[in-house]
């Protein structure tokens, strides 16, 4: 195992790393910005390093500064936890070049499965499901209508480069077509630098699931089953659970199966996501690869009982998996809600500022992952997120009445938060009923 490691993350994922690494006795260096100078688990480190002012651009995305922490450190790897720079692959190759290993996957498994278009290609040699679509990427109008006319409207153009809903555009009609196509290469140049982008039938009312990949050094590679990730806003996740409901046993088996062939195409190591929609007959098809530890992993750890974060430094450590498929096995039912600092009440506006009082929920079967406090400012710099309930429970009903409750006792006073949409979500019918998909919350809230 490790001595010590340098985590090039703030927030949550940090504090979540720093305990994962104090129980594994491996000493952790943090970074931080000027924003975050005062957050509380930098005391629970080692030694911590300031790598510039708020702006991440500046600061947790300065590749230069991060090595620079981590060599004066004197680290023998980096975690880049989810976001900033965990799925860069040019960072990825520069700590591998400066002999720091990089608790992730290989440079070449990051640029392969990072390429939607080239991702998709090697699905399809892997025997996993596809969207139909086209065959690589889309150069002109011209194309991009015949092939619409070949699979049928609506279709939807995607950036090769893309993530996170940006660079998609649902074309309709002849007409629609142009647009959409102008407006994807646009908006996927403007976020990704990269206008490059392909074509796929559009699958109405989805559902999103997605499956936990673990392999190692060794050639061993197993899923840890499925999270259900429909319930989401303008391609935001709100609420994730495992197992994923109405989800047909052979179909679970299909799709696990399906996503353990893509991380051994991939020469993939270390700990991954392959994401799934399944349309209403309950057909799968791949959409990527998140080559990184996921905001919503807790869930997966509630129901299998495995810690993916200490599992993610014993890979990368050259450790063999200390458990098989066979031993893999779903207990219970876990619920996640990401509190996030937004009003929902006024079309998800963000809401910065101090925390004045606070008060976290507890109780059997209940985790809050949160690095906010009474006293805490939330930065208008980051992500909005300010914590993480997840529940477990026997079956889903009580794991829904738990968080229900959970929400109930939370509160965070001087900011807006998700949690009043969230109890709205749980105690809606179609929720209790699991009738939902990736457009219920727009259709039923923001419409």
């Amino acid at each position: 195992m490790y001595k010590r490691i340098l985590i090039a993350n703030r927030g949550e994922i940090a504090l979540r790393i720093i305990r994962a690494c104090r129980d594994l006795g491996v000493e952790t260096v943090a970074i931080y910005s000027e924003a975050d100078r005062d957050a509380h688990y930098l005391e629970l480190a080692d030694e911590a390093f300031c790598v510039g002012p708020p702006r991440s651009s500046e600061s947790y995305l300065k590749i230069d500064r991060v090595i620079s922490a981590a060599e004066i450190g004197n680290v023998q790897a980096i975690h880049p936890g989810y976001g900033f720079l965990a799925e860069n692959a040019h960072f990825n190759e520069i700590c591998r070049s400066c002999e720091i290993d990089f608790i992730g996957p290989s440079p070449e498994a990051m640029n392969l499965l990072g390429d939607k278009n080239r991702a998709r290609l090697l699905a399809r040699e892997a025997d996993v499901p596809v969207v139909p679509g086209s065959e690589g990427l889309i150069d002109n109008e011209e194309m991009a209508l015949e092939i619409a006319h070949e699979i049928g409207f609506p279709v939807l153009f995607k950036a090769s480069a893309g993530g996170g809903g940006k660079g998609m555009r649902v074309a309709l009609n002849n007409l629609s077509l142009k647009q959409a196509f102008q407006q994807a290469q646009r908006e996927a140049e403007a976020a990704f630098g990269d206008g490059r982008i392909y074509l796929e039938k559009y699958v109405e009312h989805p559902r999103h699931v997605e499956v936990q990949v673990v392999a190692d050094q060794h050639g061993n590679v197993v899923h840890l089953w499925e999270r259900d990730c429909s319930v989401q806003r303008r391609h935001q996740k709100l609420i994730e659970e495992s197992p994923a409901p109405h989800l047909e046993p052979k179909t679970r088996e299909a799709m696990c199966a399906a996503a353990v062939r893509m991380i051994r195409a991939a020469n993939y190591t270390n700990v991954g996501t392959v994401e799934f929609i399944v349309d209403a007959e309950g057909n799968f098809y791949f959409i990527e690869v998140n080559a990184r530890i996921q905001v919503e992993h807790p869930v997966t750890e509630m129901v299998t009982g495995i810690d993916l974060i200490k599992t993610q430094l014993h890979i990368a450590c050259g450790e063999k998996l200390p458990f098989r498929q066979k031993d893999i096995t779903l207990h219970g039912a876990a619920i996640e809600c990401r509190i996030n600092a937004e009003n929902p009440e006024n079309n998800f506006q963000p809401s910065p500022g101090p925390i004045k009082h606070m008060i976290t929920p507890g109780g059997p079967g209940v985790r809050f992952d949160s690095h906010v406090y009474a006293g805490y400012t939330v930065s208008p710099y980051y992500d909005s997120m300010v914590g993480k309930i997840i529940v477990h429970q026997p079956t889903r009903t009580e794991a829904i009445d738990c968080m229900l409750r959970a929400l109930e006792e939370l509160r965070v006073d001087g900011i807006a938060t998700t949690r009043t949409r969230h109890q709205e979500i749980l105690r809606h019918s179609a929720f209790a009923e699991a009738r939902i998909d990736t457009t219920f919350v727009e259709r039923t809230w923001d419409n």
